[in-house]
């Protein structure tokens, strides 16, 4: 278990760059079984869930190669194993192979996935587009075996726009045979990203972004090659910090469409930066203002800001009200926010009442989650005094390079096991 330490309230100025997605490239690695032979796949980011996947990639027999933030995938001798609990209950992301791998062999077998406690997150909507494609799926014990002698692209409408099932059910209708379409589908950039290494391979997909998204399955996928995008909540977290410490901070990797609503509402609390193509400039701001935040599915404000954005709310002039309506459990963070000075307080299940300004100061806190760990790391860089962060390998998960990359611009970080 690692701790991070802080001391806090320093002034940072300098250039932070923006790795790739999390949330793409986890998708992004068990799409890679599809593949005929071999798929590259650029910025990778250095963080925990992408070395559990290696892992399971290799549990299944592909070659695999991480240099210079680039994966390279050989998965010419795959073989079809059973995922076992101590690699799928590391991240929620493993369930991305129950999808490749029924579409590459007609059966998986894998212990239920894991990651973050932030609420109640069954896979009720994969199991059913998986069945709809004609899958059979067996629940024993703890592990899922999906098998199918042949699936079939049916119209499949999602009563939750999931980007897990999403992403899941394009994997399996690319085994298919005929169209399957995918009614009220999320609509993230990571699934444009996935549907994009898809498309590179061969498989016709139309409307992926939309809400509507079309596959037709195909026999045979060549090698695939693609980029993730950059990191939009890792992004937001740092112009978070920016708004609270930045002198002259620089973030390059900023894509401003996947941020729209997130950067309106920064306006809103009056945050000021400059934005010039993919860089945005970034100093401390005085005097911000209460809001009110509703978190929605994408192009809403993301529930993955919410945690941090809390934060940004203890320094705000007056009452900011945060409504969490796609996970329930989003507010453990709060505990050790008020231990800091904050004055947070849950008013009904989803709502959560912030009043500031307040003057936060070091002390021991625990992690609980990712998006929460990432709310006390601000916590710690803006309080006075030193912090010190337990189970912060929950941070890790999720933020590559976080301490090289905020040491560099001039935080007094450190970690150690």
């Amino acid at each position: 278990m690692t701790k991070i330490t802080i001391e806090g309230n320093n002034l940072l100025s300098g250039e932070i760059k923006i790795s790739g997605a999390k949330n793409s490239a986890v998708a992004l690695i068990p799409a890679a079984v599809l593949s005929k032979e071999k798929s590259v796949i650029y910025n990778i980011p250095e963080i925990r869930d992408i070395e559990y996947l290696i892992k399971i990639m290799e549990l299944l027999d592909c070659k695999i190669e991480y240099k210079n933030n680039a994966l390279y995938i050989d998965s010419s001798n795959l073989k079809n194993k059973a995922i076992p609990e101590e690699l799928s209950v590391q991240m929620r992301a493993s369930y991305y192979f129950m999808g490749a791998l029924l579409a590459k062999f007609g059966r998986v077998e894998m212990s239920f996935p894991g990651g973050c406690n932030i609420g109640a997150r069954p896979i009720d909507i994969h199991v059913k587009g998986f069945q709809q494609l004609g899958a059979k799926v067996e629940i024993i014990k703890n592990r899922y075996i999906i098998t199918a002698d042949k699936l079939i692209g049916k119209k499949i409408y999602f009563d939750f726009p999931s980007v897990g099932a999403t992403i899941n059910i394009m994997l399996a209708a690319t085994g298919a045979e005929g169209t399957t379409i995918i009614e009220n589908a999320a609509m993230e950039p990571e699934i444009v990203n996935v549907a994009s290494f898809l498309i590179n391979m061969g498989v016709k997909i139309r409307g992926a972004g939309t809400k509507k998204i079309e596959i037709e399955g195909t026999k045979e996928l060549n090698n695939g090659v693609c980029e993730v995008f950059s990191d939009r909540i890792e992004c937001g977290t740092y112009i978070i910090i920016g708004a609270l410490l930045g002198k002259n901070l620089t973030i390059k990797g900023v894509i401003k469409e996947h941020l729209e609503a997130f950067l309106m509402k920064l306006k809103e609390v009056g945050v000021k930066y400059c934005i010039k193509g993919d860089t945005l400039t970034i100093s401390k701001t005085e005097n911000l203002k209460p809001t009110y935040i509703k978190t929605l599915v994408f192009p809403g404000f993301p529930t993955d800001l919410q945690q941090p954005f809390t934060t940004l709310l203890t320094q705000a002039n007056g009452k900011s009200i945060v409504e969490e309506t796609i996970y329930e459990n989003r507010f453990k963070n709060t505990y050790d926010l008020n231990r800091m000075g904050a004055i947070t307080n849950i008013i009904s299940l989803n709502k959560l009442e912030v009043n500031g300004p307040r003057k936060l100061h070091g002390t021991n806190v625990i992690a609980t989650d990712l998006r929460g760990g990432a709310s006390l790391l601000i916590a710690a860089l803006v309080a006075e005094g030193i912090t010190e962060i337990d189970n912060s390998d929950v941070i890790l998960r999720g933020y590559s390079e976080v301490i090289r990359k905020l040491e560099n611009v001039g935080a007094k970080i450190k970690i150690t096991e």
